[in-house]
């Protein structure tokens, strides 16, 4: 894989302990061949107990903790949580993961599954998927990478012709 040594060992050991996942974000794109950076590392999970209890554990045993809490009180993850809807920006001692329940409404893991393609054994959102979600989020840091997601799509489609 393309990704920091961090990001590789993270996906590694995600897939070997059995967590279901999509990467997306910033590292799905680098994973892709796309030139660009990113800080974290993003995933969308499956949503089952049994996942998430995989899922839970992992993070755990990595001393997990809620990185955007203001307090500073280095919560930890609770199962709750990761069978919610929402974003959760973590930092561990692999450093920075963000465990995604959906890209938005209605798009868990099981939407979005069908639309990943395998890089080394993990799947990776395709970067046609990637480019309309980074679309519709509209955030500066989102529309300065589109055309960087674009040309990359581009270059591959050329070269597979």
């Amino acid at each position: 894989m393309a990704t920091d040594k961090a990001d590789d060992v993270v996906l590694r050991e995600l897939a070997a302990a059995g967590i279901e996942f999509v990467v997306v974000g910033g590292t799905a794109a680098v994973l892709q061949g796309a030139p660009v950076f990113t800080e974290d590392l993003d995933i969308v999970h499956r949503r089952t107990p049994e996942n998430v209890e995989r899922l839970l554990a992992w993070l755990v045993a990595r001393g997990a903790y809620h990185r955007y809490d203001l307090s500073n009180r280095k919560l930890p993850p609770t199962r709750e949580q990761l069978l919610g809807t929402g974003q959760l920006n973590f930092e561990t001692t692999l450093g920075k993961i963000d465990t995604l329940c959906e890209l938005g409404p209605g798009e868990g893991y099981e939407q979005i599954l069908g639309d990943a393609i395998d890089i080394g054994g993990i799947p990776v959102l395709g970067l046609e998927r990637l480019i309309a979600v980074k679309a519709r989020a509209n955030r500066p840091k989102d529309r300065a990478t589109l055309p960087v997601l674009i040309a990359t799509l581009d270059e591959r489609s050329r070269r597979s012709r």
